[in-house]
């Protein structure tokens, strides 16, 4: 017994040790409902290739623009695995920059926003001087066609 009681204290002290802090978007979106990106990606690749419903919340890392279209990233690197992407259609970056006063892309940077839509897994190839390559990894986006799906906390 005199060995058990400090034996479980040690073991009690370094356990403590072990505890995860979620970045402030995370906690929210673990007490509000919403969905946390690693979240979003893993129920997105389970219900692949059908998106799946739901409300998620994020903070704003890294931004930019394509073919028309707004994207705000979770992470700094748009192609790291743990990235969930906001895909703004052209009419839906234009009604948000209307709300904002500003550009989405410079004035969400840093902020966190709450979306509502589907996350689906999206296959992206590579392309190599101009030609779609046999090489692709995936991606999870939620697109949004109106700014009223994203409010901003």
């Amino acid at each position: 017994m005199k060995k058990i009681l400090p034996l479980t204290i040690a073991t009690l002290v370094l356990l403590s040790g072990c505890v995860v802090v979620m970045p402030a978007a995370q906690r929210a979106a673990a007490t509000d409902g919403s969905l946390t990106p690693e979240q979003s990606i893993q129920l997105a690749a389970k219900a692949a290739p059908e998106g799946v419903r739901g409300t998620f919340a994020m903070l704003v890392q890294a931004t930019g623009t394509q073919n028309n279209r707004v994207f705000l990233n979770s992470e700094l690197d748009y192609r790291d695995q743990r990235n969930l992407t906001i895909s703004l259609t052209d009419r839906a970056a234009r009604q948000l920059a209307k709300k904002l006063g500003a550009d989405p892309l410079v004035a969400l940077k840093g902020r966190e926003i709450v979306v509502n839509g589907s996350a689906v897994r999206t296959k992206i190839f590579f392309v190599v001087d101009g030609r779609m390559t046999d090489k692709y990894y995936y991606q999870t986006h939620v697109n949004i066609a109106d700014s009223d799906q994203i409010t901003i906390r």
